[in-house]
């Protein structure tokens, strides 16, 4: 006997069947009236193949090879069931193996599966897509699943296969767009990648989009984990975060590039667990509420600091395994801190192994380059109107929330993802179908993925840096507006950093991009940022911004970050500003921790760490940051000496705080300023000499005189030091 059908025989040969296992495989067929049974396999690398019997009494038959290539097939004329069998391959070096069957199970995503995929709604598709070790009919082994409708056939390929794509091809699961093969006796730890065939018949190899794991570049493999496995140990913090207000609380961020934080020995870098001990420890030391981590996503250039991604399901093996990320994660919740992810939806790059041109066609992208590129950064733009490439990123946001505990995550470029036009000049891009340079699909997605997020993670922070004055970036979808929990002050941030970089002495004349931020302050839920983008690319540090000698640019430094912190808004740093590191940051090596052998750098962390417990402690400085009840200003128009006086608000009256901030560096030994009635005293003051300042203090508590000023009944005269700036509190009856 004989397979006739050569039509599907070639199929298989030629590796171009869209479903193997129709031929492939055990089955029962009619042969002269009588159900029988019939196994076929297609191993090219064999010269011999036996079925073996998997019961009691163990067989061994010899299968026929009806073709040089490698088909193989077995007709069993005495059996009209199917049984559960194993294959035994010898090749022509006389190796031999024995697996069970691929060919032999049955399909294992379902039809509503992929419904919702398709209508990009399968919010937790990254249990479907992907590898996945399971347990079928007792036989462990890895479930492989990827999307990839235009393509002629796809294969998983390996060390298992020889990385031979005509070993483990996979089925179209009916007109999905998804591949699906489970192959047995594969588990965690193997590399792989999917080989495709294009409708041109080109052939090439990609990484798995949904991938939990990928080799240490410059390897670019995919790797099978199953990270389910780990047992978390914060359901405390979970629980605190469900029920917390986001809004109504302290947030002072610590931002964080995780490989040049801190190197170890010879530059190399620290692992997942390595940094959880040692940067919770410093975070939490020094007073900061949350990290944020610059994206720890899969990349393969290390320049790139993690924003041109291609493993967005996979952190990133340069410091350890994805449970070794689950312990970060997982610690630093022990001890109190958040943790929040940079995250990259507005584009990804060209590396060969990535999404680009995914299965020989624009998948993930727009064919039109006016629409799927950013010439400027020479990556592609995600195609947010196709419903599995959105299901894909709503998805992954899920994914990080779902399976590493993230607090939130701060969405990349949010105005890229606005306009068609950004970044473009004038035929490089093409207009929304009502004309405009609006990208409507890439909204709807962001309001689509807000909404869901907010839904199912009560507590968690979708946090947009959006750049523009667009409207309500941060107001809920239900009032049309994007969704976001916060959003970067980017005004603020270039306002005040161009302020606070003029000498002194030219100050005056620019003293609105000191004051013009409380006009919009309450318009959105801002975040303060003084980020890692401020201090790269000639920008110079933090404190090489400042103007002035050595003692003044720590004085302008301290001052400039005790108006931060007095701004209403939540707040971020970048790591190696609060010690004042001189050198721009370089991400190929540690910030410069030898600094703090020098005392004024000491002092300035010092600085920090004071301020963030003040921050923290002192309810005035959060509770309302919101809202105007949380703001007064005492006199913002006294410009000719660059000082600025004002309220923080908390609930309780008692909590609120008198604030005022000299930008020159000639003190006032007689400022005096309207406030409400009470005695005073202050409750910190940038210029302590403990921090490297003079130590203009007010060393005495200072009752509120019934003289009229700044349109009050009450005021009170103060010190006011150089380039300082001091904090009051009025004392309770």
């Amino acid at each position: 006997m004989k397979y006739t059908n050569e039509t599907e025989l070639y199929e298989i040969i030629e590796s171009r069947h869209k479903d193997p296992h129709h031929i492939l495989g055990m089955h029962k067929i009619e042969l002269k009236g009588n159900e029988i049974v019939v196994v076929r396999a297609y191993i090219p690398q064999a010269k011999t193949v036996y079925v073996i019997t998997e019961n009691k009494d163990e067989s061994i038959y010899e299968m026929k090879k009806i073709h040089d290539s490698g088909f193989f097939e077995l007709f069993f004329p005495e059996k009209n069931r199917k049984f559960k069998y194993r294959l035994k391959a010898e090749d022509y070096e006389n190796n031999v193996w024995e697996f069970h069957d691929p060919y032999s199970f049955d399909k294992v995503i379902t039809s509503f599966d992929l419904h919702l995929f398709n209508a990009g709604n399968h919010y937790d598709i990254y249990e479907k897509l992907g590898a996945h070790p399971m347990e079928i009919d007792g036989i462990y082994g890895t479930l492989f699943a990827v999307w990839a409708p235009n393509a002629k056939r796809v294969s998983v390929v390996g060390n298992f296969n020889a990385w031979d794509g005509r070993r483990n091809q996979m089925r179209l699961l009916s007109n999905s767009g998804v591949w699906e093969l489970f192959i047995p006796d594969i588990g965690v730890y193997e590399a792989y990648k999917y080989e495709i065939k294009a409708k041109n018949n080109d052939v090439f190899q990609k990484a798995d989009p949904y991938a939990n794991a990928a080799e240490l570049r410059p390897r670019t493999a995919s790797v099978v984990y199953d990270i389910s496995k780990f047992e978390w140990k914060d359901s405390e913090w979970m629980s605190k975060r469900t029920a917390e207000d986001v809004y109504n609380r302290p947030m002072n961020i610590y931002e964080v590039h995780l490989g040049s934080w801190m190197r170890v020995e010879d530059n190399e870098f620290m692992s997942y667990r390595e940094s959880a001990h040692k940067l919770c420890a410093y975070v939490k030391n020094m007073g900061y509420t949350h990290i944020q981590l610059l994206p720890i996503e899969e990349f393969p250039f290390d320049g790139s600091w993690g924003y041109q991604v291609t493993g967005y399901y996979a952190p990133t093996s340069r410091f350890g395994t994805p449970d070794d990320f689950a312990y970060f994660v997982d610690h630093m919740h022990e001890n109190g801190i958040g943790v929040l992810l940079d995250w990259v939806p507005a584009h990804f790059p060209k590396d060969a192994h990535g999404l680009r041109r995914f299965d020989g066609t624009a998948l993930y992208e727009h064919e039109d380059a006016r629409r799927g590129e950013h010439p400027d950064w020479g990556t592609q733009i995600f195609n947010y109107g196709r419903n599995e490439v959105e299901n894909f990123l709503i998805g992954n946001a899920i994914f990080w929330i779902q399976k590493y505990h993230i607090d939130g995550l701060r969405v990349d470029a949010v105005a890229s993802m606005l306009y068609l036009d950004y970044g473009k000049n004038y035929g490089e891009w093409v207009p929304n179908g009502y004309g405009g340079k609006e990208n409507n699909e890439a909204i709807e997605f962001m309001k689509h993925m807000n909404s869901v997020i907010a839904g199912k993670f009560p507590g968690v922070m979708m946090i947009a840096e959006e750049s523009t004055a667009w409207t309500g970036v941060s107001h809920p979808t239900e009032d049309h507006g994007l969704g976001f929990k916060y959003k970067w002050n980017m005004g603020w941030m270039n306002d005040f950093l161009s302020y606070i970089s003029k000498d002194p002495i030219y100050r005056k004349f620019h003293h609105g991009d000191l004051t013009f931020s409380l006009i919009y302050a309450f318009t959105e839920k801002f975040l303060l940022v003084l980020s890692h983008d401020e201090v790269v690319h000639g920008k110079g540090s933090m404190i090489g911004k400042m103007p002035g000698d050595y003692w003044q640019k720590f004085a302008n430094l301290r001052v400039a970050y005790g108006f931060m912190y007095a701004h209403p808004g939540k707040k971020l740093l970048f790591m190696g500003s609060e010690f004042g590191q001189f050198d721009e940051w370089n991400e190929a090596k540690s910030i410069d921790w030898n600094l703090l052998e020098f005392e004024k750098h000491k002092q300035m962390q010092d600085y920090t760490r004071d301020l963030n417990f003040l921050y923290k402690n002192e309810k005035a400085l959060w509770q309302k940051d919101f809202t105007g009840e949380g703001f007064e200003w005492i006199d913002c128009a006294d410009y000719q000496i660059s000082m600025v006086t004002f309220l923080r608000k908390g609930e309780n009256p008692d909590d609120d705080i008198v604030v005022v901030c000299n930008f020159t560096p000639t003190p006032h030994f007689n400022y005096r300023m309207g406030v409400p009635e009470g005695t005073y005293v202050e409750i910190f003051n940038t210029d302590d000499v403990k921090y490297g300042g003079s130590g203009v203090k007010n060393e005495k508590p200072i009752k509120a005189d019934k003289k009229h000023w700044n349109y009050r009944d009450y005021s009170i005269e103060v010190k006011v030091p150089p380039l300082g700036a001091v904090y009051f509190k009025k004392v309770k009856n």
